[in-house]
């Protein structure tokens, strides 16, 4: 792709087989600024990989990216914004279960100046329609008491539909690697650094094909970490990087691009 691109579009994927050409034809229908969409796989053998492949020769915005960092959605997200080559990404899920027309607007928002954007499920405007009734629950009053009381900027920290500023990514670093948890990490993150965070109103669908992989028990302990953390003290962002744990995220990400300047498989 010889356009620099304003946008890059972060999917995480594990066996979506045919399913993820609805979801690329969608995506690639919806966004008009120049873009790219990098399918994020942590095996040569994901069954997503050959489908999004004839995507990719058909359109060269699309290009399959081998997550190097370990199995699982946070290090597929977290592996997809380090390797990204635009001053935004926006992380959006395989199974259409968020809006695409939205990602253009969560785009501009970090362009004019804040480092989150988040679709948000529970403001004014804003719908879940199915789902589990526990996550559900969970998900909407960490949200609401995070919004209340830790004034993180938006009422829906737990989406992982959210646009970040790949500049401030690099310099906090992504430390989860377990599950979804990185849309909470970097609002929290965002919040004690006391940097912009906005939010537009979302309708969210629950997936139509297969089964979802969240894992509340699993995940959950990572959640509550991160929820914890936006209540502290204002940091500053040199306060923030002596963190180990955001300076071996920084390293892997900087190794990361320096590995990927031609696409990966």
């Amino acid at each position: 792709m010889s356009l620099v691109p304003q946008v890059s579009v972060v999917i995480p994927v594990y066996n979506e087989g045919a399913a993820i050409v609805r979801c690329l034809d969608r995506i690639l229908r919806e966004v008009m600024m120049p873009a790219e969409v990098l399918v994020v796989h942590d095996m040569p053998e994901d069954t997503t990989v050959p489908f999004a492949r004839e995507v990719a020769d058909s359109d060269p915005r699309v290009r399959t990216v081998l997550n190097t960092y370990g199995r699982g959605p946070a290090n597929a997200i977290r592996f997809g914004i380090d390797v990204a080559r635009a001053p935004v990404a926006v992380v959006t899920m395989a199974d259409g279960s968020d809006d695409p027309r939205q990602i253009e607007d969560l785009a501009r928002l970090v362009d004019r100046g804040v480092v989150v954007a988040a679709a948000s499920r529970y403001m004014p405007g804003g719908q879940q329609v199915g789902g589990p009734r526990l996550k559900r629950f969970l998900s909407r009053n960490a949200g609401r008491t995070l919004h209340w009381f830790a004034r993180v900027g938006t009422r829906d920290a737990t989406n992982s539909f959210k646009a970040y500023s790949t500049d401030f990514v690099r310099k906090v670093g992504i430390e989860s690697k377990t599950g979804f948890e990185i849309g909470i990490e970097l609002t929290a993150k965002a919040a004690r650094l006391r940097l912009p965070v906005a939010e537009i109103p979302t309708i969210w669908l629950d997936r139509q094909l297969g089964e979802s992989r969240f894992d509340v028990g699993r995940f959950m302990p990572s959640y509550l970490k991160w929820y914890r953390f936006a209540f502290g003290p204002r940091l500053t962002m040199e306060q923030l990087a002596k963190r180990p744990a955001s300076t071996a995220a920084r390293v892997d990400a900087q190794a990361a691009r320096e590995s990927s300047s031609a696409p990966q498989g």
